[in-house]
């Protein structure tokens, strides 16, 4: 989300300082052999322009140790906490330069703005409020305003302010890519896609490196296109159930650029013809589009979704993961996944700790396994968890590997990521448990969505209540052991 800028980048502090009355604490904490007030002020405002923000944060304290009456730098520290991710004291701070300066329309701007990533939803929006009434017709504030209104789901009211933006500004990709969400996010998947290629053009995604055109709805026949990867590994898995409606357009060649991760899985995909490696010498072809282009191109969800692919399963994956799995017997086995790539901005909203799980895998007769990858598997060691959850995230090298687990598990229980993509393809019992505001393709209400059959969703019923989640999840965990135990697992959706 967009911040105003720092409060005070440049001219005098609201009250300069004199040296002589500088407390001991400020000479412990003045960073390098700066010397007055005013030295610090400019430091710490060069510090944090350059995102440099211990020293930044450092310099700040520093300085309103002598200055304490300085509402911007007070505002500055709030921007570069909130860059830090300390968010409670990004909020005292931003609080702190409110007091001294009432309804300064960027302060209450930003205060709102780290309300919003503490998931204080409805204050936030309040304050937004304020800061829109404070400086009338500001497109920050205004656009602010519609971002906070779609963090609480209330996309209808968010549209509404997006439209506003675009018809100010109908170029700003920010404005039209954020309409384009909330379009999705309300259904209305013909105008979503319509403004779905906005994407493009905010600053987050690199321009496909190729020297073939777009493809943009052009006649296939006899042609040869090259289909890659926009985002993540889940967003691949998705979009590939739409390659057989191209490759029924009759290009006489579909290319997958395949990411290594995913090889194996994709070996007998439906529709390519060949699959190539990233970064490979890609030349030669009429057309490129990306997967999350066919979306686009076949109005996803405007009329029947296509199945999930095909997906292979390779023996040696089977004989190399199995044997790990079948040790527990008639035990009820699930495995978990609780954080997403943690590249992701919005990780942290959708993922919880390992620690939501063990409680979990305390009921009578399961056996869990943990399927996670990347950074956040050292959880399950830190917990002491390793034997209520054995660890086959270490052992798994691919995604051919981990649908060889998900098909010899009952059930796989995760947060968001790419996993659950996978078991949904497959077919397999998924509960995917979701945030506040989800991805757009799993609606705003409802146990269940009509990508994935095989998949139940549980729905916090606010913002950052995973509690009542893993309530639910409990209860309905004991009735699918309940179940299995009866000769009822899985239960038809």
């Amino acid at each position: 989300m967009t911040e105003s800028p720092p409060a005070a980048a440049a001219g005098a502090p609201d009250k300069a300082a004199r040296d002589e009355t500088e407390p001991a604490a400020a000479r412990q904490n003045r960073p390098g052999k700066v010397r007055t007030a005013r030295e610090l002020r400019l430091l710490a405002n060069r510090l944090l322009q350059q995102d440099k923000l211990p020293e930044a944060i450092a310099a700040l304290e520093a300085y309103l140790l002598l200055v304490p009456e300085d509402a911007g730098s007070w505002c500055n520290l709030g921007v570069a906490l909130r860059k830090n991710k300390t968010l409670e004291a990004s909020e005292a701070a931003y609080r702190r330069a409110l007091e001294l300066r009432p309804n300064d329309p960027a302060f209450l701007g930003n205060l709102a703005n780290v309300l919003k990533d503490m998931d204080k939803l409805n204050e936030a929006i309040e304050v937004h409020k304020a800061a829109r009434q404070a400086k009338p017709g500001d497109p920050l504030l205004v656009f602010n305003h519609g971002l906070a209104l779609r963090e609480a789901g209330r996309f209808g009211e968010a549209l509404e302010i997006f439209d506003d933006c675009v018809a100010g500004d109908p170029e700003n990709a920010k404005y039209n890519w954020d309409r384009a969400l909330a379009l999705l996010h309300l259904g209305r998947m013909k105008e979503g896609w319509a403004a779905y290629a906005w994407r493009w053009k905010i600053g987050e995604l690199p321009a496909p490196p190729y020297d073939a055109k777009p493809w943009q709805g052009e006649d296939l026949a006899g042609k040869k296109i090259l289909l890659f990867p926009e985002q993540g590994f889940g967003d691949t898995i998705l979009a590939t159930r739409f390659i057989p409606q191209l490759k029924a357009l009759g290009p006489s060649e579909v290319v997958l650029e395949c990411k290594p991760p995913l090889e194996r899985l994709f070996a007998e995909l439906e529709g390519v013809d060949r699959m190539v490696a990233p970064k490979s010498e890609l030349t030669g072809f009429d057309y490129h589009c990306s997967l999350m282009n066919l979306l686009v191109r076949f109005e996803a969800g405007v009329e029947a979704l296509p199945p999930p692919p095909r997906l292979t399963i390779p023996q040696a994956a089977r004989d190399k993961i199995a044997p790990l799995i079948a040790r527990s017997g008639e035990r009820f086995k699930v495995g978990v996944v609780w954080s997403g790539s943690v590249t992701f901005k919005n990780n942290r909203k959708r993922a919880v700790q390992a620690g939501r799980f063990l409680a979990l895998a305390k009921q009578p007769g399961v056996q869990f396994y943990s399927l996670q990858k990347g950074p956040t598997e050292g959880q399950l060691r830190e917990i002491g968890a390793g034997a209520m959850m054995i660890d086959l995230g270490r052992r798994i090298e691919d995604f051919a590997e981990t649908a060889a687990a998900i098909e010899a598990l009952d059930l796989v229980i995760m947060t968001d990521s790419a996993v659950a993509h996978l078991a949904g393809s497959l077919g397999q019992p998924v509960w995917d448990l979701l945030n506040h505001t989800p991805y757009w393709l799993y609606g705003q209400t409802g146990e269940s969505t009509p990508w994935y059959p095989s998949m139940r969703l549980f729905r916090q019923p606010t913002p950052s209540d995973w509690d009542s989640v893993f309530a639910a999840v409990g209860a309905a965990l004991a009735e699918a052991v309940e179940a299995k135990q009866a000769g009822r697992w899985p239960s038809p959706r």
